[in-house]
């Protein structure tokens, strides 16, 4: 009986080692489930010479500041925002906009104002400005500007997006479609301000209302606004979505590289906007990538077959442990009369006597 016991013991332990193989530890478990952190509201553009922030964009030349500008109706002007909220210059170049929704900065501090929203899809080009990143924060006006004039192949569109590569400054431009969705066109890699330069159709923008984007360092991934969240693009030939995370609500208008590594900052209009700090959303995957594959759109959680085969351990797992708690059932309950039984059976081979009909019944 005691063998026996020990036997089951063993078993136990052996089916409890399963277990712990098959299961995540509470390490790895925390790691896989780990919660992207929650929003951090950085600053507030109190202004109120900025009622609607449409575009924002990192400084290259002063850490900790960000250049805005307002939507349609103001005139060719930017701000420069520290993060406390503060407005610590304000640079005019003077030309005559009609509808600024995006800015963009190249990595030799070159400010790009994109005169390109289109509410009415009636225009017949559209305008890039482009303004020095001014080496010391003091307002200025009149300052020099270039112009570069833009046609869509296939007619207007209305766009709020301006993406600027950053090892080689392409711009691309992401229209906006409220149904539908958008389209990624490219410029000439070398626009020319003579004449009208011809945007290229390169791929269709991921879902959603695009207001809004950039690339982050790597050059490999750009990050997307929408009023609701922002999406993680793999860029490359065929640009994919690969991951989207929230975003703090209202009219989402803009994004830019945050201060922190794989981090943007989202903002809104609306006088007293509020802009936050958040995590650059990225797919989780269990396995490394295999090299070479295409990235696919993550926007909901994948049933692979590494999680099937958890799941599958873990039903195994189940059924041991029933069957373990089966084994020991049968064994010991009740264990008064089967021990009785195995002492009668003992005592009987020991005499010479006939073993008990109970128990030559039970091992017949």
């Amino acid at each position: 009986m005691r063998r026996m016991r020990t036997g089951l013991a063993l078993l136990g332990a052996t089916l409890c080692a399963l277990a712990g193989a098959a299961l995540p530890t509470t390490a790895s478990a925390t790691a896989d489930a780990d919660p992207t952190p929650a929003p951090k509201r950085l600053f507030t553009i109190k202004d109120e010479r900025i009622k609607e922030s449409s575009g924002l964009a990192k400084s290259v030349k002063h850490p900790g500041v960000y250049w805005t500008v307002n939507d349609s109706g103001d005139t060719g002007r930017v701000f420069a925002v520290d993060t406390t909220g503060e407005v610590k210059a304000v640079v005019r170049f003077g030309a005559k906009v009609n509808d600024v929704e995006a800015l963009g900065i190249d990595r030799d501090g070159t400010l790009y104002i994109a005169d390109i929203g289109d509410n009415e899809e009636n225009r017949e080009q559209i305008e890039i400005y482009t303004i020095p990143e001014p080496e010391t924060l003091e307002d200025e006006s009149n300052v020099k500007y270039r112009r570069y004039d833009f046609t869509y192949p296939d007619g207007a569109h209305d766009a709020e997006t301006l993406l600027i590569e950053p090892g080689t400054s392409q711009l691309y431009i992401v229209t906006k479609a409220v149904k539908g969705t958008g389209t990624i066109y490219a410029a000439p890699p070398a626009p020319s301000r003579e004449g009208t330069n011809d945007l290229t159709k390169l791929a269709a923008a991921p879902a959603g209302v695009i207001t809004d984007g950039t690339f982050l360092p790597d050059g490999q991934r750009v990050v997307l606004r929408t009023y609701a969240d922002v999406t993680t693009v793999a860029w490359g030939d065929t640009p994919n979505a690969v991951a989207r995370g929230a975003a703090p609500l209202g009219q989402g208008e803009t994004v830019a590289l945050g201060p922190a590594d794989n981090t943007v900052l989202v903002g809104s209009e609306g006088a007293n906007s509020a802009v936050y700090q958040v995590q650059v959303p990225a797919k989780a995957a269990s396995t490394p990538p295999k090299a070479g594959a295409t990235p696919k759109p993550a926007t909901a959680p994948e049933n692979n077959s590494s999680d099937a085969g958890k799941s599958n351990n873990f039903r195994w797992i189940i059924v041991g442990a029933g069957l373990f708690a089966l084994i020991i059932t049968i064994v010991t309950f009740p264990p008064g009369r089967r021990e009785r039984q195995d002492r009668q059976a003992e005592n009987a081979r020991l005499t010479g006597q006939a073993p008990p009909t109970a128990h030559r019944r039970q091992h017949s």
